[in-house]
């Protein structure tokens, strides 16, 4: 597939990424904690083990420390972060800000997203601000990449203010795997697309028809062409909260035969990271795909072990 070979940026996961190699990515929750240890101890089992470590912003609407702030912590200690960034809680003036502030701490790789409903979280009266929409901000870090520049959004005089170094930035969005072809959800990653995101990251999917069928769609529809997709899995760890994910998490698709599996396994940990293992391998030799992002919120320990029981056939 015709990959952008001229990324505007040297981070480890898009070189791997442009290499045609199988990517591994995974995800952490900042602590609710202003020590810099425990975002270390989060850390620790994934290090040497992942591509680069999304650290989420704000999960669910809930506190955390910062994902700049743990993302800067993860980049002093050799460890390649994704720094999320929510439209949620900030103007276009702090968002702005913040990606001169990601640029200068040189983290290159972010995730842009909308984020979570307040109300959701343990600030339910928290007032949102959503300024932007994930792909406008996604098109300004772009902006800063290409042209070393920022765009202004005065009616009365609209111009660009220049920055005095490009950013290098490796920019991501998210997405939902589809078996099908929908209007909606190909205007929505197309805007996505030409706003400038790089990679896209996907929610949690265990059926393998849908990402097949998927895969085939991305590469039809010509995203694959300057776009890097990686599938969200990840080590189930029990029939119980697989189930509930299924029911209660927006956008997670996971069959009856998984659950199945895990129902009547004797381990359903050891099950999962079965599961999961078996479909990273699988994933690995698909067209369109790129790699895999692991989540496991509940079963984090259980993602070092999938990753080094799972046999990735090296691309050519």
């Amino acid at each position: 597939m015709d990959k952008n070979h001229n990324l505007p940026t040297d981070s480890n996961l898009a070189k791997k990424l442009n290499s045609n190699q199988f990517a591994i990515t995974a995800e952490i929750t900042p602590p609710v904690s202003g020590d810099s240890n425990e975002v270390l101890k989060k850390i620790i089992p994934l290090k040497d083990m992942v591509d680069a470590i999304n650290v989420t912003d704000g999960p669910n609407a809930n506190v955390h420390m910062s994902s700049i702030a743990a993302s800067a912590i993860m980049q002093r200690n050799d460890t390649e972060p994704i720094v999320q960034i929510t439209c949620r809680d900030r103007n276009r003036i702090a968002l702005i800000s913040d990606l001169l502030g990601i640029s200068a701490l040189e983290i290159k790789n972010m995730l842009i997203l909308t984020g979570d409903d307040p109300t959701s979280g343990d600030q339910p009266t928290a007032k949102p601000v959503f300024d932007l929409k994930s792909h406008e901000l996604i098109k300004i870090a772009s902006q800063m990449v290409r042209e070393g520049k920022i765009p202004s959004q005065n009616t009365k005089t609209p111009n660009t203010k220049s920055i005095s170094k490009k950013t290098n930035f490796f920019i991501g969005a998210a997405d939902v795997p589809t078996d099908k072809y929908k209007t909606k959800w190909s205007d929505s990653l197309k805007i996505k697309q030409q706003s400038g995101a790089n990679f896209i990251q996907t929610q949690l999917c265990y059926d393998m028809k849908i990402i097949r069928s998927y895969a085939k769609l991305l590469i039809e529809e010509g995203f694959t062409c300057n776009m890097f997709f990686l599938i969200g899995n990840g080590p189930l760890g029990s029939v119980k909260s697989a189930t509930w994910m299924r029911d209660n998490l927006w956008g997670v698709k996971i069959p009856d035969d998984i659950l199945k599996r895990l129902d009547q396994a004797n381990d359903p940990r050891e099950e999962g990271i079965k599961i999961c293992t078996e479909q990273m391998e699988e994933m690995s030799e698909i067209d369109g795909i790129s790699g895999v992002h692991l989540m496991a919120p509940v079963n984090a320990k259980s993602i070092p072990i999938t990753i080094s029981e799972a046999n990735i056939i090296k691309r050519k």
